[in-house]
């Protein structure tokens, strides 16, 4: 993919690049420095207005809302417009030289998404690659019959992160209420982070499907884990918050 024609927020300050870290994959060492990421996604008034499906961009800030890592979503038309938010996608990661650091991916599954038969054949799945090639972690959807429900993955498989949703989940206008989703420990027992959808008010919420998000962790998370989480954040995205506007969710499948 060519990065030098993807534009980019021109008014954003960029976080400085910290120095390479040992063992960290290069382009995350930003990550080292965080406990906090604010992601937000850009405008788009052809899908807000006309109905047609666009990639979808996202903007990732340090608390000081400084950025330091855009998304960028390639996936073909057909595949937007005909499966929305079910569709399998590609997400590039590149930082402010342009230069790829992180993939993520989720393949195409017919009828997955409900948490009801997740622990069988409809589970989406969720991959982190970083650099592009190597395995950082994934994210997988557990069957549940009350709350939406997440393992993370290292690259080995090993869970060691948990996520769970509340109970009811509501998106739009007539819901003014943040969504968080609790980030827990790898045995479910305690809370050690959220990823929270935010209420963005009225107005916007009617007029766009944009959505503003915070991931907080422990500072000392390790940095693959922290880019899995980004993974992470965009399949709640997908799977609850990427509908037309006014449209509320409490299902799994929207």
């Amino acid at each position: 993919m060519n990065f030098s024609q993807i534009t980019q927020e021109p008014d954003s300050a960029w976080m400085q690049r910290p120095n390479q870290v040992p063992g960290c994959p290069p382009g995350l060492e930003y990550l080292t420095q965080l406990d906090k990421i604010k992601v937000e996604q850009l405008v788009s008034l052809t899908e807000a207005f006309m109905g047609f499906e666009k990639n979808n961009k996202y903007v990732l800030r340090n608390a000081n809302d400084d950025q330091f890592l855009y998304a960028y979503e390639d996936t073909d038309t057909w595949m937007r417009n005909c499966c929305t938010n079910q569709r399998g996608f590609t997400f590039y990661v590149i930082d402010n030289m342009k230069q790829e650091v992180m993939m993520i991916t989720r393949e195409f599954k017919c009828c997955a998404g409900c948490s009801w038969f997740a622990s069988c054949c409809g589970a989406f799945e969720v991959r982190v690659e970083a650099p592009p090639g190597n395995l950082i972690g994934s994210i997988r959807q557990k069957g549940s019959f009350w709350k939406a429900s997440y393992d993370i993955l290292d690259e080995t498989e090993n869970v060691i992160l948990k996520i769970e949703g509340p109970c009811c989940i509501w998106d739009g206008a007539c819901s003014p209420c943040d969504n968080e989703f609790q980030l827990l420990t790898a045995d479910g027992m305690n809370q050690v982070g959220s990823l929270t959808k935010e209420y963005s008010g009225f107005v916007k919420e009617m007029a766009t499907i944009s959505d503003k998000f915070t991931i907080s962790f422990p500072n000392d998370l390790s940095v693959k884990s922290k880019g899995t989480l980004i993974g992470a954040l965009l399949l709640i995205d997908f799977m609850y918050f990427e509908q037309r506007p006014n449209s509320n969710s409490n299902t799994d499948s929207n």
